[in-house]
């Protein structure tokens, strides 16, 4: 493989990522770079290689750590493009586990391209084109919420629509520590948080149990 492809992802030598991993992660952004040309898959701002690496990929690639790989099945709640179901997806193709990435997209184009993206790539993921809020009693391992709504809506949703969840995780950005600390007012959380790879401030959440508070 080409050096130049490896150094750009020097910043998950720490996860043990395989070769073939990058290979399908270069595939990805050459598909998300071609239809990105006929409606917007990512901002058109990052919609460069090294943007879509350094923002997307890397981002999303982080929490594999976090994901319960002993479930069946994990839940991207807002995948849009695919980060980070796809990726994770990605990641569990090569680490030869079985789980099922779920996808919730209400775009019914964007919808199209995670599955044409799962085709091609061959993984095991299913996606639903439908809103999230409107499904109830869902059951699934890990729980994903990245760049989708703000964590006092998220919360919400998991709380009063699933059923049956192992754990939830955020991506939280600079601005995240002030939401996160009015989140608590309301919700006794029982988490631990870790250093973003990718943007010093930027934090993730990993949440092992919600309660409301009275």
């Amino acid at each position: 493989m080409d050096q130049e492809i490896l150094n750009s992802y020097t910043r998950l030598n720490d996860l043990n990522v395989s070769r073939e991993t990058f290979l399908d992660f270069e595939n990805y952004i050459s598909m998300i770079l071609e239809k990105n040309k006929k409606i917007n898959i990512i901002s058109q701002k990052t919609a460069s290689k090294k943007s879509i690496i350094d923002r997307h990929i890397i981002d999303s690639a982080q929490i594999i750590d976090f994901v319960d790989l002993n479930s069946n099945t994990t839940t991207d709640i807002g995948s849009g493009g695919g980060m980070p179901g796809i990726i994770v997806a990605i990641m569990l193709k090569n680490m030869k586990n079985k789980m099922i990435v779920h996808l919730y997209e209400k775009s019914f184009h964007k919808s199209n391209f995670l599955r044409e993206v799962s085709d091609k790539l061959n993984l095991n993921t299913k996606v639903f084109n439908r809103n999230i809020f409107e499904i109830k009693n869902i059951e699934t391992g890990t729980i994903m919420s990245r760049a989708f709504k703000p964590m006092p809506v998220v919360l919400d949703l998991v709380y009063e629509n699933f059923y049956e969840y192992k754990n939830l995780i955020f991506f939280m950005g600079k601005r995240g520590k002030k939401v996160f600390e009015d989140s608590k007012k309301n919700w006794e959380l029982e988490y631990t948080e870790k250093e973003s790879l990718t943007n010093k401030g930027s934090f993730l959440i990993n949440i092992k149990k919600i309660e409301k508070k009275n």
